[in-house]
């Protein structure tokens, strides 16, 4: 096992994919000679060249297209869009084209894009630049939405995206680059639906993606203070999802909370809430818990914009009003 950090986990698995096939090239905004927004691509330019790294111009409809086009004849860009924030500038190169290629072209054409990309609040980058929209990408059909939450699943789940032919929006937390864990040294991959039991319990579940599943883990650690043992599900991917893993952790819980940094009101953890409803009916001794961020844009302030983000004390509250726990 090795230890690394969130960022060098992500910056290992592109460049082995830029090693080991010569139809890999990045694409995005200051990846280059700045080495990117987030230091992932340092040192790329240097070690690839121009051919393979590629410099765009603050024009996301317009790089994101380009990207959609090179996938479309055989090559396999990884298109970094600075923040998911921008992605709305794109939404109709990703919506309209990429993610609908295979399907309206009868399955001759596809477009292998991976988009990578930086999501979530709390680095005081105020409403524009600090949104969770996963949720959007992960209403269309046709793309593969992945939130990793630590190092293992950010290298493990970002080889299997090269080996998809469709569209891959990899979104990445902005305050996870430095979190650090061990990592195998031989290789391995994660399949795309199937999520992580990342802490078992028999009292109550707890569902999460990204930054969310480490506040679950808190608030999992204060509950068993109380002698409640919360079971911590890691989706990974929203879609595809792994309601397999939910519904046998729910059945055997009968309780379950989902949590998510996204907007609470038409947020991901609705969809996952039904769909246990619907599944899971008569196995709840309760109501299904929704915890999502407050429905307002963003705070600059920093005490406002934490209030603003679910945090442990407020799942531990939110248990105990909806479930009674």
């Amino acid at each position: 096992m090795a230890e690394m950090n969130y960022r060098e986990a992500i910056s290992l698995g592109l460049r082995e994919a830029l090693d080991s096939d010569e139809r890999v090239f990045i694409m995005g905004e200051d990846v280059g000679a700045y080495g990117g927004a987030y230091a992932v691509t340092k040192g790329f330019l240097e070690a690839y060249g121009p051919k393979r790294i590629w410099e765009a111009p603050i024009s996301e409809s317009g790089f994101v297209g380009a990207g959609a086009g090179a996938a479309m004849v055989g090559l396999r860009p990884v298109i970094e869009l600075m923040t998911i924030n921008f992605s709305v500038l794109a939404l109709d190169q990703i919506l309209n084209h990429a993610t609908k290629l295979r399907y309206m072209s009868g399955g001759q054409l596809n477009a292998p894009l991976l988009l990578r990309t930086v999501t979530g609040g709390g680095a005081g980058l105020a409403a524009t630049h600090s949104q969770s929209l996963e949720p959007w990408f992960a209403h269309m059909p046709g793309i593969h939405v992945v939130l990793p939450s630590t190092p293992y699943d950010a290298l493990g789940l970002l080889r299997e995206a090269f080996t998809k032919d469709d569209p891959v929006l990899f979104s990445e937390h902005a305050l996870l680059y430095r979190l650090s864990g061990e990592v195998p040294q031989e290789r391995y991959t994660i399949p795309f639906g199937k999520a992580d039991i990342k802490r078992s319990g028999s009292h109550v579940t707890l569902v999460a993606y990204s930054r969310m599943v480490h506040v679950a883990l808190d608030a999992a650690q204060i509950l068993a203070e109380r002698g409640v043992e919360a079971e911590v599900i890691d989706l990974r991917t929203l879609r595809p999802l792994d309601m397999e893993t939910i519904v046998a952790s729910v059945r055997k819980t009968s309780r379950v909370a989902i949590i998510e940094e996204a907007w609470r009101t038409g947020g991901f953890a609705a969809e996952v809430a039904s769909q246990i409803q619907e599944t899971c009916f008569d196995d709840l001794d309760s109501p299904v818990a929704r915890i999502g961020g407050e429905d307002v844009p963003q705070p600059y302030a920093e005490n406002l914009e934490r209030a603003a983000i679910p945090d442990a004390a407020k799942v531990v509250r939110v248990l105990k009003e909806v479930i009674g726990i």
